[in-house]
């Protein structure tokens, strides 16, 4: 015979059951809240004045806080009217906060809705805005620090934006702005492809002055919905 004591099983206990001690906690829980409940209400009911006095001063307290925020807008709304750039500053810009500055140009003219999209993968697309009158700009950014001794925007940079502004973006009106050159060919190609060109001279008039860029450029597509501006 081995020397081994045979192995025991330990046997399984039944858990306890909780249900019991749950339906107390909740009925614990329960009338304590009644309970607190009810001083609430007595409470309230001794001392009715407090809350109407609360109420008295929330009235002009709201009042004042609606004047504030509508205070806030218009000096909002003043501040985006006069926005201007001129061409040293935006030369001066990181291409990143050149994005930026066009996007607050189309927040200027209207677009609410404008947002830079720039960056790894933008498909083409730096900035997108939908106008007053319904026109969805697709604009592609293209910044030379040297202004225009830095490197011309040839063709292939129009070949991109022409190849995905309508059909990846949408695009009603798809513009290349540059505070730089643009080559005779790729203004060429750009003709022949409705695209429109900001040169540099087009964004100093433009970034500089108060009038919208679908004033600036000429020969834009017609509002897609009527308004009062149209």
């Amino acid at each position: 015979m081995s020397g081994r004591s045979p192995v025991r099983r330990r046997s399984r206990r039944p858990a306890p059951r909780r249900g019991p001690e749950r339906l107390v906690g909740l009925g614990v829980a329960a009338v304590a809240g009644f309970a607190l409940v009810t001083a609430v209400v007595r409470w309230m009911l001794v001392h009715w004045w407090v809350p109407v006095v609360l109420v008295v001063l929330a009235v002009p307290a709201g009042w004042a806080w609606l004047q504030w925020r509508r205070q806030r807008a218009r000096e909002e709304t003043e501040r985006v009217r006069a926005l201007r750039y001129a061409l040293s500053q935006l030369d001066g810009l990181h291409h990143t906060r050149f994005e930026d500055a066009v996007r607050d140009l189309m927040y200027r003219d209207g677009c609410t809705d404008a947002v830079r999209v720039g960056g790894g993968g933008d498909l083409g697309a730096d900035v997108k805005a939908t106008d007053p009158f319904g026109r969805r700009w697709v604009i592609q950014c293209k910044h030379r620090r040297k202004g225009l001794d830095g490197a011309a925007v040839g063709t292939p940079d129009f070949q991109v934006l022409n190849g995905t502004a309508r059909p990846v973006h949408g695009a009603d009106v798809a513009v290349l702005v540059t505070n730089g050159r643009v080559t005779a060919p790729a203004v060429a190609f750009a003709r022949q492809q409705r695209l429109y060109v900001v040169d540099r001279h087009t964004l100093g008039a433009w970034a500089s002055g108060g009038r919208p860029l679908w004033e600036v450029l000429r020969t834009v597509p017609p509002p897609r919905r009527p308004t009062a501006r149209s």
